[in-house]
């Protein structure tokens, strides 16, 4: 009951948000990512961590093609449920002090892709986990078409395209290994015993099906043409979407799907696929460092965050899954608190470029110290969210390979530079025309900093409560993993 309460809520409220006019539609959407938070807290203390599969529900929807509307939760889920839960009241909150054409349509449709992302992070029938995927990408288009910024046309065209072609191939992937179960099912227990059936060479040709779908939503280089112009075109809660829960679609979907259903597949090309993230990292950290656009300079930077991430998991073991699992938590939570600084500025001067700012602490110092915390989260200082993850991940791609660690660990350096270079050119120095009037922050922006700030320090300094959700789900994954490859 709990399952199907997170995932229908939401649709419930965003259709309902439709028949109400005028600025109240903001407030009762916020109330209603509030209760859908509420209901993920009770699940959360109704969870039991060392038990397998909870709140399960699995209903015939199909039945002549053994396809059911089959949905539960494990820690990797839940925790994943918690970040979407967590994250889009606070993105509600920050349109606030925003006049949207249409506020129906706009708040409806991000109630409308909270119903489906929580779909896909509760599917355990492949045809369902397919069906969500293509309707979380339904309401961010039209975020993104309808309020976006220039040249939004093509630009989301590019992305939808892009993102449909991974999606195909993913299904095609879920129908090859259909015809090898037993009684013709998308249970995901039937497929992962399907594609572990298969030798190498098939679970190949499984591996890359899949592995394309969910590198386009990470995105993983050379399939993340579509991300920097997106991110910077969008509105900015669609940035937040995106960046902040979207893409965690698709580092879910190597973890649920990708890493049982295809092991050997995994096992042959991950050093492959985790050179693939790696390039991506450094080029990404690269391209960051010129950026003058502080908005894109941030797009550039979840690039690099995820193709770390997209390596620890690949990796195959412990730390990195679990490393991956809380640096998706923790990139969610401080890129929303940068993309929303991104908004504060450019509403305040009317510039996103780094060289026509300067001196925002002169005249906002409580601007400057909330900027500062979750930039330091977002480099992965130790006792901010972000170091958590970062260790894990590290540790668990130098058990693969001392190499790659070695190149993936530049990542952390050259954050650390082109973060700290963007702090200084918006925040020290002098003030000029641009600058020297910077309004203080209103009661809603203070409190979506307060409350972003105050997660980036409660999870870096006491991490063990996400860990232990987490942690009896990724030891039976991997160990599965293990064995699946003869480990």
């Amino acid at each position: 009951m709990i399952t199907l309460l997170l995932i229908f809520f939401p649709l419930v409220a965003a259709l309902m948000l439709l028949l109400v006019k005028g600025e109240q539609v903001k407030k009762i959407a916020l109330g209603a990512a509030i209760v859908e938070f509420a209901i993920s807290m009770f699940a959360v203390f109704q969870f039991q961590k060392n038990a397998d599969t909870q709140f399960e529900l699995n209903y015939a929807w199909i039945k002549s093609m053994g396809i059911n509307f089959h949905v539960g939760m494990d820690g990797i889920s839940l925790l994943l449920v918690i970040l979407t839960t967590f994250l889009v009241p606070i993105i509600i909150l920050t349109s606030f002090n925003k006049q949207y054409k249409n506020p129906s349509a706009f708040y409806s449709l991000i109630l409308a892709m909270q119903f489906a992302l929580i779909g896909v992070f509760v599917s355990l029938d492949g045809f369902l986990f397919y069906i969500f995927w293509e309707l979380a990408l339904i309401p961010i288009y039209f975020i993104c078409l309808l309020w976006g910024g220039d040249d939004r046309a093509r630009i989301t065209f590019k992305f939808f395209v892009y993102t449909l072609a991974g999606s195909l191939l993913m299904l095609a992937g879920l129908i090859y290994l259909y015809q090898f179960t037993p009684n013709h099912t998308f249970d995901i227990k039937a497929l992962y015993a399907a594609g572990q059936s298969l030798d190498v060479v098939h679970q190949g040709y499984v591996f890359w099906a899949m592995f394309m779908a969910f590198a386009i939503k990470m995105p993983v280089f050379p399939f993340h043409t579509w991300q920097p112009d997106t991110y910077t075109t969008a509105p900015t809660q669609g940035t937040m979407l995106l960046s902040g829960i979207m893409l965690k679609m698709g580092t879910y979907g190597v973890i649920r799907w990708l890493l049982p259903i295809a092991p050997l597949g995994v096992e042959h090309y991950a050093h492959l696929a985790i050179t693939l993230a790696v390039i991506g990292i450094l080029y990404a950290s690269t391209i960051a460092i010129v950026q003058k656009d502080f908005k894109r300079l941030i797009a550039y930077s979840s690039i690099a965050h995820v193709g770390l991430i997209a390596a620890g998991i690949l990796a195959g073991n412990v730390q990195g899954v679990q490393g991956s699992m809380i640096q998706m938590l923790s990139h969610g939570v401080n890129v929303v608190g940068l993309f929303f600084i991104v908004d504060l500025i450019q509403t305040r001067t009317n510039t996103r470029d780094l060289h026509s700012l300067g001196g925002i602490r002169n005249v906002n110092p409580q601007f400057a110290v909330l900027f500062l915390i979750v930039l330091l989260g977002s480099v992965a200082l130790p006792l901010t969210n972000g170091f958590i993850g970062e260790f894990l991940l590290l540790n668990g791609v130098y058990q693969y390979s001392a190499w790659m660690a070695a190149f993936a660990g530049i990542s952390v350096i050259l954050g650390a530079v082109y973060m700290l270079r963007s702090y200084q050119s918006i925040m020290l120095g002098e003030t000029n025309a641009l600058t020297s009037s910077f309004a203080p922050l209103t009661g809603n922006e203070k409190a979506v900093l307060v409350i972003i700030c105050a997660a980036i320090i409660a999870f870096g300094v006491f991490p063990k409560p996400l860990l232990d959700i987490v942690e009896p789900s990724v030891i039976k994954l991997v160990d599965g993993f293990n064995l699946a490859i003869g480990k």
